[in-house]
This record gives structure tokens, C-alpha cells and sequence, in this order.
């Protein structure tokens, strides 16, 4: 579809463009996907987690990312990314050993909500709030027709009742909690400012639900969410609207150049996007090749 839309190589674009190389900066966020079981299977899920996923990250991959993470003192957030992170076997011990080990570093959690409703996480918002986790939820949108649509049935009201358990434990006062907003479809998202205080209004009016900041995601034509846009046949022109809305002043704060991540399999990448592209952080304009996920970090 690039190719049919003559688009520009990228890396030749931001070069022309903004002047930027794309050189690597130090690594400032350390993310883990910590393995790819979620309890929910949303449309724009470009990981395609499901409750089918079974792959999790070893206690020897994640020892070894939090051997990294120690040795970095450039690091200064940890990302725990899944599938949801929160059901998988090393979540709860990578937290605690992060705060033992760099209690400096700023750990997120790219939480579901609805996953604080799951058996056996009755006490996630307690241990969360213990080891003053920063939340990242994805609420995508303040009603429930809207939620439910591309989250499954009845997915709406268990976030709400997530964001109030977090609320209770001091989320969205003394602990950060921030919500991610990700279009329907085949479109962009709205001004950031304006719609957080959309959100604000709407969850604080109808449900009592407080939080501190909301992003607007532009969602990645990869994985489930490029299979959706196939289907409709609006892949194509959902790819040309990204290319006309090619946002130069992004191009320093680029995810890529700061970010080292990494997969459930020790597999390592230079963002989440790349990592589900399958394409690898390069060493010396190569690929690095290694038969052990372990030899990788």
C-alpha cells in the first residue's frame, strides 16, 4: 500500500524533513512484554493478545532484564507491556526486585482495567499502589457503546469499576494514573487537551472517577488492527492519512530513540511497533543475530 501511495522511504523523509538521523540517544526506558495472555482480544491490539496467547517471559529472561536495568543508571522508566502484564507469572516479581533494586526508576504498568476485576487479582490495586506503580490504562473512550464495541460486552463498566478500586487506593491523587484513548477506526484522534477535558468531565459527572492525564494514541496499521482495516478495504487509505499528517516536531522525542525493547523472549527491539513487525535492533547497520534470547541483553 506505501509503495502504491509513492511514499517516501522513512528514514530519508525525517532526514529531509526535520534534519534528524534517527541516531540513538542513551537508552532512557527499559520495556518488557512480559508475555502475550490477555483476558480480553480487542480490534486494535497490534500484539494480538488473547486469552488463547500462552507465551510468558521466563524467570531467567527477566532476571537478566532486571540485571540491565540495574547496570543502566541512563534508564529511568521501566515499561511493563503485554498482552495484560498483570496475569503474567514474573509481573509481581519484576516490580518488587525493580523497586528493591533502582527505587528511583519510574515503573509503568500498561494496565486493561478490567483485569483488576480478574480472579485472584483482588489485591493488584493494593500492590500496585505498595509499590507506587504509575498506571497507564487504556480507556478508549468515555461511553460504554463506544468501549464495548471494541473491547467485547460489558468490558465499560468492569473499567469503571477498576478506575474506582484505583481511585480508592490513591490513584488519581497521590499515585499517577493516566488514561490512553485509541480510535474506533479508520481515523485519527481528536486534539489531546480538548479531549481530556471531555474525559474529565464525563467520568468525574457520571461515574466519580478522577485521573491525572490522558494520551491519544494514533493506532499502528500492524497485526489485528491492519487485519481489521484489510477487511474493510480501508487500509490503504487509512496508510495515506498518516502519510498527509506526518507530524515533524515528533521527531525528537521519537519512542525509538530512546527505548530498548523488549520481548517476551529476550529478544530485543528499539519499540514496541518494531518488536511486533519483527524487526530487530540493529548493531552495526546489521541485525543482531543470536541463538540465545539471553546472549541478546
Amino acid at each position: 500500500c506505501l509503495e502504491a501511495l509513492g511514499a517516501p522511504e522513512f528514514a530519508a523523509h525525517l532526514l529531509q524533513e526535520t534534519g534528524c538521523d534517527g541516531a540513538r540517544f542513551a537508552t532512557q526506558v527499559l520495556q518488557l512484554n512480559i508475555g502475550l495472555y490477555c483476558n480480553q482480544a480487542c480490534n486494535h491490539c497490534h500484539v494480538e493478545s488473547s486469552p488463547k496467547k500462552t507465551e510468558a517471559m521466563s524467570r531467567a529472561v527477566a532476571d537478566r532484564c532486571l540485571e540491565v536495568l540495574v547496570n543502566s543508571p541512563s534508564v529511568t522508566t521501566l515499561d511493563l507491556t503485554g498482552g495484560a502484564p498483570e496475569l503474567q507469572p514474573e509481573f509481581r516479581r519484576i516490580v518488587e526486585k525493580c523497586r528493591e533494586l533502582r527505587p528511583d526508576v519510574d515503573i509503568i504498568d500498561r494496565c486493561n482495567l478490567t483485569v483488576l476485576a480478574e480472579p485472584g487479582q483482588e489485591d493488584l490495586a493494593d500492590f500496585l499502589a505498595a509499590n507506587e506503580v504509575h498506571v497507564v490504562a487504556s480507556l478508549p473512550c468515555y461511553s460504554d457503546k463506544n468501549v464495548n464495541m471494541q473491547r467485547g460486552r460489558g468490558v465499560f463498566a468492569r473499567s469503571i469499576e477498576g478506575l474506582r478500586r484505583l481511585n480508592e487506593v490513591g490513584y488519581g491523587d497521590t499515585l499517577k494514573l493516566d488514561l490512553v484513548y485509541n480510535p474506533l477506526g479508520a481515523f485519527l484522534p481528536p486534539p489531546q487537551d480538548a479531549l481530556r477535558k471531555k474525559y474529565e468531565e464525563e467520568l468525574r459527572r457520571h461515574f466519580g472517577v478522577s485521573f491525572n492525564e490522558l494520551f491519544t494514541m494514533t493506532n499502528m496499521p500492524i497485526k489485528r488492527f491492519a487485519d481489521f482495516l484489510s477487511r474493510r478495504g480501508e487500509l490503504g487509505d487509512y496508510l495515506a492519512l498518516l502519510v498527509r499528517n506526518f507530524n515533524a516536531d515528533t521527531a525528537p522525542a521519537l519512542m525509538c530513540r530512546t527505548t530498548l525493547s523488549v520481548n517476551w523472549d529476550g529478544r530485543v527491539y528499539d519499540c514496541d511497533f518494531n518488536q511486533q513487525l519483527d524487526l530487530p535492533l540493529a548493531a552495526g547497520g546489521s541485525a543482531i543475530k543470536c541463538p540465545s534470547p539471553l546472549n541478546v541483553l
